[in-house]
């Protein structure tokens, strides 16, 4: 019993861990495409301020392990620089 019980708490923590991982992994995936496309963007000065600044927050989100904030903040990025959500979020 006690062995089953150890087996579904491990069960259970890899479950939660998998979608934090994952969405890490977004978040690391939006920020290279963040990057990539700032450096060909054509974009005013006031738009590629607030590109670089979302950019930013979603770095400092994501060194903090919030994930859902950093892929909010890289929502805008992405609008502004036309990139396409690759998650559908």
């Amino acid at each position: 019993m006690k062995n089953l019980t150890l087996t579904l708490a491990a069960a259970a923590a890899i479950g939660l861990a998998i979608p934090a991982m994952a969405a890490g992994d977004h978040c690391d995936a939006d920020m290279a495409a963040v990057d990539k496309a700032m450096a060909t963007a054509k974009l005013s000065d006031g738009d590629m301020a607030k590109v670089k600044a979302a950019r930013a927050t979603a770095e400092e989100m994501h060194t903090a392990k919030k994930n859902e904030e950093c892929e909010a903040a890289l929502k805008e990025a992405q609008k502004l620089l036309g990139i396409k959500d690759a998650h559908g979020h």
